[in-house]
C-alpha cells in the first residue's frame, strides 16, 4: 500500500512533465508569422521612439515598447530600389548588379531584380507560408519580375517607385497608357494581375488590405511585406490627417506629418488585429524606413545625422528601426551595436526552418538582441554608389566615408554621430580601405541603366512605352 502511494505522485509528475514537453514541442513546431513594415523616405528623427516631438507615432512606438529599438540600424543603400533589393534578398545588391535605382521599363527583363536572386517570399514558400506584398514594389515591372512571380501569393499595390495618393488622381487604366517615367504614378492599383479602382486614400487602402490578409491567414504561417509609399512625394494627405497638425506652420512639414500619421494609424490597426486574433506573441514585426529622409524635398527630419537620402553620410543610410516578437524578444530594450536590413532575411529563415538558395550577407539577430551573444553582429558593413565612385565602411565605432568619390573622411560615430570632425588616423583609414577593396572585388557593375539615365535610356529604347510591344 505504501509503495503504491509513493508511485502515484511519481506517475503524476511524469505525466505532467510529458504533457509540458509535448506542449513545448508543439509550440516549437509552430512557425512564426512575419511582417515587414517599410516606410519610404522617412527621417530618422520622425518617430517618437527616436525623440520626435511634433509628430506623435504611438503605434510605431508600441513596436518599440513591446520589442527592441536598434539605434544603429542601417539599410544597404541610400535610395529606394537598391535598398529594397538588399532587404528582400538578404544580400548586398551589388553582388547581382542592382547598384542603381531602376527605371519604369515594363518590357525590359534586365530593369529590376535578376531572376537568379531568391526573395524572402520565395524562401518562405518552402516552409508553406502564405505570402503577400502590399504597396510599393520597385523591383521590376517586367512580368517575370513582378511579385506574383517572385514568391508572393498575392499583391496589392504598384510597380514603380512612387504613386499618387488620391483615388481621383489615378487616371491611367494600366501601363499601356504610360508615356513617361513619372506618368506611372497615375496608374490604377494592381490587385494580383488585375487593375482595380480604390475609393480611399492610398495609405488607408494599403492598411486595409494588410488587415484583411492577416485575418484570412490567421490559421497559417504568413509573411506580409507591407511597403508603404508614404511619406515619399508627392506630398498628399487628407483633411482627416492634416487637421491633426494645425500647429505646424511649415506647409511641407505639416503634410509630411499627416502622411506619417496615416501610416501610424495603419500600424495600429495591424497590431490590434494581431492582438485580437491572439497571434501577436508568435508574430515577428519589423519596422524600418528604406533610406533616410530627403529633408529639403519632403519636410523630413534626420535629427543629428548628416545629410539625407542619396548620401552615404549617416542621414542617407542610418534609419529608424524597431522589432517586436513577444514570444522570443525582450520588451522595451535598446540595442546599440550596428545591424543592417540584410539581417532581416537571415533572422526570418533561421526560425522558419528553410534553407536559402544563395549565400546571405546578413546574420540571425536573435542571439544578439536577447543578449545571448555580446559580440558585434558584423565586423564590417559596406556601402557603395557605383556611378559616383562613393563608398563607406563601418567597423564598430569607426566609419570611413567617401561621399563624393574624391575625399576620404574617418569618423568615430560614438563620439561624433553628426560626422562633423574627421579624424587623422592613417592606420585605421588604410585598414578600412583594405577591407572595402576586398569587399568591392566581390561585387559586380550595375546590370541596368538607372533613374539618372532616363534620357539616355529613352534614346537607346525608343519603343520603351509602345504598348504593342508589352
Amino acid at each position: 500500500m505504501y509503495r503504491n502511494l509513493f508511485i502515484l505522485p511519481v506517475l503524476i509528475t511524469m505525466t505532467f512533465c510529458s504533457q509540458n514537453s509535448q506542449k513545448e514541442k508543439e509550440k516549437a513546431d509552430i512557425k512564426s508569422n512575419v511582417i515587414i513594415i517599410l516606410t519610404d523616405d522617412q527621417g530618422y528623427n520622425d518617430v517618437g521612439f527616436n525623440g520626435c516631438k511634433d509628430i506623435p507615432t504611438p503605434n510605431l512606438d508600441r513596436i518599440a515598447k513591446k520589442g527592441i529599438v536598434c539605434t544603429n540600424a542601417y539599410v544597404s543603400y541610400a535610395v529606394c530600389g537598391p535598398s529594397r533589393a538588399g532587404l528582400i534578398t538578404g544580400r548586398y545588391q551589388d553582388r547581382f548588379g542592382f547598384g542603381r535605382n531602376p527605371l519604369f521599363a515594363p518590357k525590359d527583363p534586365n530593369q529590376g531584380l535578376p531572376l537568379t536572386e531568391q526573395t524572402l517570399a520565395s524562401a518562405l514558400k518552402q516552409g508553406d507560408y502564405k505570402t503577400m506584398a502590399i504597396g510599393k514594389w520597385h523591383l521590376g515591372a517586367y512580368k517575370k519580375q513582378r511579385p506574383l512571380n517572385r514568391g508572393f501569393d498575392e499583391f496589392f499595390g504598384f510597380l514603380t517607385g512612387g504613386h499618387m495618393y488620391f483615388p481621383e488622381d489615378l487616371t491611367l487604366a494600366d501601363i499601356s497608357e504610360v508615356k513617361s517615367q513619372y506618368a506611372a504614378y497615375k496608374t490604377r492599383i494592381l490587385k494580383n494581375n488585375t487593375r482595380v479602382d480604390i475609393k480611399e486614400y492610398l495609405t488607408d487602402a494599403l492598411t486595409n488590405e494588410a488587415v484583411s490578409f492577416i485575418e484570412r491567414n490567421k490559421e497559417n504561417p504568413f509573411f506580409l511585406y507591407l511597403a508603404y509609399n508614404a511619406p515619399h512625394t508627392p506630398l498628399q494627405a487628407t483633411e482627416k490627417y492634416l487637421n491633426r497638425f494645425k500647429n505646424i506652420q511649415n506647409k511641407k512639414r505639416r503634410t509630411y506629418a499627416a502622411m506619417v500619421s496615416a501610416v501610424d494609424d495603419g500600424v495600429g490597426k495591424i497590431l490590434n488585429k494581431l492582438n485580437e486574433l491572439n497571434i501577436e506573441g508568435n508574430t515577428i514585426v519589423f519596422y524600418l524606413s528604406d533610406n533616410g529622409g530627403p529633408e529639403k524635398h519632403n519636410g523630413s527630419d534626420n535629427g543629428p545625422l548628416r545629410e539625407g537620402k542619396g548620401s552615404l553620410y549617416e542621414g542617407g543610410i542610418h534609419v529608424p528601426f524597431a522589432v517586436q516578437w513577444p514570444d522570443v524578444l525582450p520588451a522595451g530594450k535598446k540595442y546599440d551595436k550596428p545591424i543592417i536590413s540584410l539581417d532581416i532575411f537571415s533572422t526570418v529563415v533561421k526560425y522558419a526552418g528553410v534553407k536559402p538558395k544563395n549565400k546571405l550577407d546578413g546574420v540571425d539577430l536573435v542571439p544578439y538582441l536577447t543578449g545571448k551573444d555580446s559580440s558585434y553582429p558584423h565586423d564590417y558593413l559596406f556601402w557603395r554608389k557605383f556611378d559616383q565612385k562613393a563608398y563607406a565602411v563601418r567597423n564598430r565605432d569607426m566609419k570611413l566615408v567617401n561621399a563624393n568619390g574624391e575625399k576620404n573622411e574617418l569618423f568615430n560615430l560614438t563620439d561624433d554621430i553628426g560626422e562633423t570632425t574627421p579624424l587623422n588616423n592613417k592606420t585605421k583609414t588604410d585598414e578600412l580601405l583594405k577591407m572595402k577593396n576586398h569587399w568591392d572585388s566581390q561585387m559586380i557593375d550595375p546590370v541596368f541603366l538607372g533613374l539618372r539615365h532616363n534620357k539616355e535610356y529613352n534614346k537607346l529604347h525608343p519603343d520603351r512605352f509602345d504598348p504593342e510591344k508589352y
